[in-house]
């Protein structure tokens, strides 16, 4: 089992940038795949961005791309999204969440993932 924190949510004007982390407990941070979703009020969960157990691979939404970037230090046990350009849209909250796998599409659907951290908030406004 796994625990996940996230962090560095924020209140940012149209165009600026957050870098996110979700921090996991445990030692087995490695041996899961990753996603970042979001929320917004009135809307269900979406896919943001998934990156393989080793971090050489990637998943991005097509509202991320170009955008976003995601990474990992399987040493830190840490899970990074940086937002950059961000528009008024991208305000939700944020969720880090954890997958056994295995790496394929269905990655970018909740269904997959066992562990989900609380949320932080990202709010784009000016």
């Amino acid at each position: 089992q796994v625990q996940l924190v996230e962090s560095g949510g924020g209140l940012v004007q149209p165009g600026g940038s957050l870098r996110l982390s979700c921090t996991a407990s445990g030692r087995t941070f490695g041996s899961y795949d990753m996603g970042w979703f979001r929320q917004a009020p009135g809307k269900e969960r979406e896919f943001v961005v998934a990156i393989s157990r080793s971090g050489t691979s990637s998943y991005y939404a097509e509202s991320a791309k170009g955008r976003f970037t995601v990474s990992r230090d399987n040493a830190k046990n840490t899970l990074y999204l940086e937002m950059n350009s961000l528009r008024p849209e991208d305000t939700a909250v944020y969720y880090c969440a954890a997958s056994q796998g295995p790496w394929t599409l269905v990655l970018t659907t909740t269904s997959p993932y066992d562990f989900w951290g609380q949320g932080t908030q990202v709010t784009v406004s000016s």
